[in-house]
């Protein structure tokens, strides 16, 4: 009884400092301190327990510091924990707007309005979202030749490996000789990670010794993939390249495979 009730007490004081950090983090984003909020809130996750609130609140605040892929990450991660937020699907949908990734926005945006009956926010991102698909599909697109690289090695795949690889069917198989590799480099690199993106082909393997399937969370759009790894009592890692050229998603095939 003894040692059920000290659980019970850590629970508790656990709980109370969470609430405290997620009060000054609200009181932080109200006076515009924006990074301060979401260093705040973070703290308020890693004391737990970590709720869709406080992630879609994070993500919020992520958006006014200009951090859009970790604003779609937190909001993945609170439409996870509560697929009915709505303001979670907000987050996403404005995430993804400010990405360019209209098709993935108007998605989020269209579910989180069926949770959120009459909200303007919801109508006025969609029909930008609108505009911006129309003003698209009327531009001809242009195909820019990139630099080549160095082949990817092959030695991080004994020490362990995750592995998201996206293939594009070939349409009209035409012009294939033209397209050259690209690779692009994470700000933050916590992993080792290889890219590989062609028009046809987008191959991005992540050397992340030992880490479970479960905690790998994949999302793409058009001209977007994001990988996050969250590890308990980890700093979650995000990596977000731009792709070659944007591609219908009906047309990507997603294998993802973890090693070690």
């Amino acid at each position: 009884k003894s040692s059920s009730g000290l659980l019970h007490l850590d629970a508790d004081m656990a709980a109370a400092a969470a609430s405290d950090l997620e009060s000054k983090a609200k009181e932080a984003f109200v006076d515009d301190d924006f990074e301060l909020a979401a260093e705040l809130y973070t703290q308020a996750i890693e004391a737990g327990p970590a709720t869709a609130e406080l992630y879609a609140d994070r993500a919020q605040a992520h958006i006014k510091l200009g951090s859009y892929t970790e604003a779609v990450a937190d909001a993945n991660k609170a439409i996870e924990l509560d697929p009915s937020m709505h303001k979670a699907y907000l987050r996403k949908g404005s995430a993804c707007i400010k990405l360019e990734e209209y098709q993935t926005a108007k998605a989020a945006l269209e579910v989180g309005s069926s949770y959120a009956s009459g909200d303007s926010r919801f109508t006025r991102l969609m029909k930008e979202c609108d505009d911006r698909i129309a003003e698209e599909a009327s531009q001809v697109p242009v195909k820019n030749a990139a630099a080549a690289v160095a082949p990817a090695t092959s030695s991080g795949a004994s020490s362990g490996a995750t592995t998201v690889a996206t293939e594009v069917e070939d349409q009209d198989g035409a012009n294939m000789e033209n397209a050259q590799p690209t690779v692009e480099v994470p700000s933050k690199p916590k992993y080792r990670h290889d890219y590989y993106n062609t028009p046809t082909e987008v191959v991005l393997t992540i050397f992340a010794k030992g880490v479970p399937a479960d905690s790998v969370v994949v999302d793409f759009g058009e001209q977007m993939l994001s990988v996050s790894i969250e590890l308990p009592g980890e700093e979650p890692y995000h990596f977000q390249p731009r792709l070659f050229s944007k591609v219908p998603s009906h047309l990507f095939n997603l294998y993802v495979a973890t090693y070690g």
